[in-house]
C-alpha cells in the first residue's frame, strides 16, 4: 500500500523527522488561504503515487496567494505518467545548501534489508546512479539489530552524508519498523542555509499483509489505476497486465512464475490473468501508469558498476 508524499510527511513528523510546515487541499480557492496561513510565498506538488512530478510540472514554486490559487487549478486535474492530480500540498519554501537522498528498501532475496543514500539526492538521483553509480552507497541492514547509531553512522560515512544525517537515519528506521513499511524513502533529504535537515520529499510503501493494522489510512487508499485491476481485486484476485498472447491463471505466486517461465520457455508472451496470492510476481512489471515507489529505488538497486558501500554486499534481486 502505497501513501500519498502528505502522509508520508505526517509519518515523519510522528517519529521526529523534521519537515516543513504543509497543508492539502483539492481546492484552488483553499490553496490561496492556505498559502495566507503559511507566509504567502508558496511550493504547491501534486499529490499522486508517481514519481517524476517535478519534471511533468506538478510541482511549481508560488510568489503569493493569487499565485497559489492559480497554479493549484492548473496542477488539479493534471495527468501525471497516468495519474490524475486530485489533491495538491502547499508547503513552505526552503533555503536549500545541500540535498541528499536516503531510504531503506526490503531486500526479499537476501532476507534483510538495504539502505541506500548519497551525497546527490534530489531530481536527478537516477541519472546520478546510472552515470556514477559510486555515488550511492548501498548498505545492508540486519533486521535483527536494525539501525543503531552506530549503523546510521557507517550508513552515512559510506554516503558522504554529513553526522547531522544520522539522528535522520536511525529515526527513518523507526518510520520503517514501527508502521510495516517494506520501502522508506526520503528525496531529497536536505541541509538548510541555517544548518537544519528537513525531510522536504517522501515515499513510503507499507506491507500489505499489515492493512489490518494499518485502519488508518482508511480503505480508500487500494486503489487501482486498471479498471480490470479493480474488478479482479474485487473479486479476491490479483491481476497483473501484460502485453502476451497466451492467458494464464495461478493460484499462487510460486505457480504463476513457474508457468510463466513454461511459456516463455516455449517462444510465447505470457498476456493478462488473475491469481489468487498476496504476493505480485516480483519480476513482472505494469505497463503505464509506473508503479509509485519503484521506479527511483530499482535504478539504484540494480546499477552494476562498484558503488561505496560499507561492505562487498550488492543488491543481485529484481525490481
Amino acid at each position: 500500500m502505497d501513501l500519498y508524499e502528505h502522509q508520508a510527511r505526517e509519518l515523519f513528523e510522528e517519529h521526529g523527522i523534521l519537515v516543513p510546515r504543509a497543508e492539502v487541499t483539492d481546492s484552488p480557492k483553499e490553496a490561496r488561504a492556505i498559502a495566507r496561513r503559511l507566509g504567502g510565498r508558496v511550493v504547491v506538488k501534486a499529490q499522486v503515487k508517481t514519481g517524476g512530478r517535478g519534471k511533468a510540472g506538478g510541482v511549481a514554486l508560488a510568489a503569493d496567494p493569487a499565485a497559489a490559487e492559480l497554479t493549484a487549478r492548473r496542477i488539479l486535474g493534471m495527468d501525471i505518467k497516468g495519474h490524475t492530480v486530485g489533491k495538491v500540498m502547499l508547503a513552505q519554501p526552503v533555503d536549500i545548501e545541500s540535498e541528499f537522498y536516503v531510504g531503506y528498501v526490503l531486500d526479499r532475496a537476501a532476507g534483510r534489508f538495504l539502505a541506500i543514500a548519497s551525497a546527490e539526492g534530489g531530481m536527478d538521483i537516477e541519472e546520478v546512479a546510472a552515470s556514477r553509480p559510486e555515488a550511492v552507497a548501498r548498505v545492508p541492514v540486519d533486521p535483527a539489530v536494525g539501525v543503531t547509531s552506530a549503523k546510521a553512522t557507517e550508513i552515512a560515512e559510506a554516503a558522504g552524508l554529513p553526522p547531522e544525517t544520522v539522528d535522520v537515519l536511525v529515526r527513518l528506521w523507526g518510520v520503517l519498523t514501527r508502521e510495516d513499511a517494506v520501502l522508506v524513502e526520503v528525496n531529497p533529504l536536505v541541509r538548510t542555509a541555517r544548518g537544519q535537515i528537513l525531510a522536504l520529499d517522501g515515499k513510503v510503501t507499507l506491507d500489505d499483509n499489515a492493512r489490518f493494522r494499518q485502519t488508518r489510512w482508511g480503505e480508500q487508499e487500494a486503489t487501482h489505476d486498471d479498471p480490470l485491476e479493480a474488478a479482479a481485486a474485487a473479486k479476491g484476485l490479483n491481476y497483473v497486465k501484460l502485453d502476451g498472447e497466451v492467458g494464464i491463471i495461478g493460484n499462487g505466486a510460486g505457480l504463476v512464475m513457474s508457468t510463466l517461465d513454461v511459456v516463455a520457455g516455449g517462444g510465447a508472451r505470457p498476456a493478462p490473468g488473475p491469481h489468487r496470492s498476496s504476493y505480485r510476481p516480483t519480476y513482472l512489471r505494469r505497463r503505464s501508469p509506473a508503479p509509485y515507489s519503484s521506479r527511483t529505488t530499482s535504478r539504484l538497486l540494480t546499477s552494476t558498476a562498484p558503488a561505496r558501500t560499507a561492505s562487498a554486499y550488492r543488491w543481485e534481486g529484481r525490481s
